[in-house]
């Protein structure tokens, strides 16, 4: 079975690993925790990075520390993995979905006007699948408003725009890295912002409320959300060979493109001056029943695939006034990734996109 994420763990992650063990630092204390959040922070081109335990945290600590709450409403696609708007709700605020685009399938800007009020605090954008929402245009309308900008950037570690790394145009920016994401640690997280008293209230409020310079005297109601020294280790490891996990990527996608090119397949579409990170490859077929078939059939090929996150705005818990958002409806029920990791062969590529072809003659 070819899996539809597999990690590299070939460089110095056990190395790596091995000197946490022998120095019996293996907690939220010890060298990599440091050296992991000040390589993270160089990579992507930001002032501060926070390490935590993952990239749901990641996303609570960030509105926290902005201050959002109870009366207060986060604009958000959705279209989205499911901890975005989790994470709004953990505040006591309350999400306003918004569509996509149908050629990026990011959120589309165009539309948020008509959703500001005066309880609207903030926009959270979501970079899916490694292709980016308009950051220009929303940090214009941001500033406009008065609004706080977030990026969930935890599918788009690698993606640029004109050059600049996702999560810089931003108050406030997030990535994971669990088991199948491109940098993993198994699980963890990262909160990454350019201003320094952010950067502080999210390091407060992920390490219990610990009051700095005074032992055990806890001045906020604070969280246990630290990453651990053995998941930092793991973590430094993979970003030292981040650029050829991006590239190796880069090429995948390219090479889908060229094995698909002449099937009845749609692919996400690349805007022009986008450095896309292809985080997962992904296709639409005609409908949601081809779409189910096709999965059936690459199966018994022995190919894993996944669909396309559910529309959260139809989750029972969300579905509260039967919102329509017709793109993200389309998109949501058409589409599957395909396997997606650096490690895998032309080989691989070769035999799923045989079987594709075997499943449309």
């Amino acid at each position: 079975m070819i899996p539809v994420y597999q990690p590299d763990l070939s460089g110095n992650e056990k190395r790596y690993v091995n000197e946490c063990l022998d120095s019996s630092w293996i907690s939220s204390k010890g060298r990599f925790v440091t050296d992991f959040e000040q390589s993270f922070a160089d990579y992507t081109q930001t002032k501060y990075a926070a390490s935590v335990a993952n990239g749901t945290v990641a996303l609570h600590l960030a509105l926290l520390a902005l201050g959002i709450g109870p009366g207060d409403e986060v604009i958000v696609p959705s279209f989205t993995y499911i901890a975005s708007v989790n994470a709004i709700r953990y505040v006591g605020a309350t999400p306003v979905f918004v569509d996509i685009e149908p050629a990026s399938w990011q959120l589309d800007v165009s539309q948020l006007r008509a959703l500001f009020n005066k309880n609207t605090k903030a926009i959270m954008a979501v970079h899916i699948y490694g292709h980016p929402c308009d950051m220009p245009a929303l940090q214009q309308l941001a500033r406009q408003y008065r609004l706080y900008l977030i990026e969930d950037c935890a599918e788009a570690f690698g993606t640029q725009i004109d050059g600049q790394h996702v999560g810089t145009f931003s108050d406030v920016a997030t990535y994971s890295f669990f088991g199948n994401k491109t940098v993993t640690t198994g699980e963890g997280g990262m909160v990454v912002t350019q201003c320094p008293e952010l950067d502080a209230k999210i390091r407060h409020l992920k390490g219990q409320g610990l009051m700095s310079g005074r032992e055990y005297w806890h001045d906020i109601i604070g969280y246990n959300y630290r990453m651990t020294n053995i998941c930092a280790a793991i973590g430094l490891a993979q970003l030292e060979r981040a650029p050829l996990f991006i590239s190796k990527k880069q090429a995948l996608a390219h090479r889908y493109q060229q094995l698909l090119a002449d099937l009845p397949l749609t692919f996400q579409q690349v805007k022009a001056g986008i450095t896309h990170s292809w985080w997962m490859f992904s296709i639409l077929t005609g409908d949601a029943a081809e779409r189910d078939a096709l999965r059936q059939h690459l199966w018994n090929e022995g190919v894993e695939t996944r669909p396309l996150f559910n529309p959260v705005h139809q989750m029972p818990m969300y579905a509260i006034d039967k919102q329509s958002l017709p793109v993200t409806e389309w998109i949501a029920g058409r589409g599957m990734n395909l396997p997606s990791w650096p490690g895998m062969t032309d080989e691989m590529l070769q035999r799923i996109s045989t079987a594709i072809r075997t499943f449309y003659r």
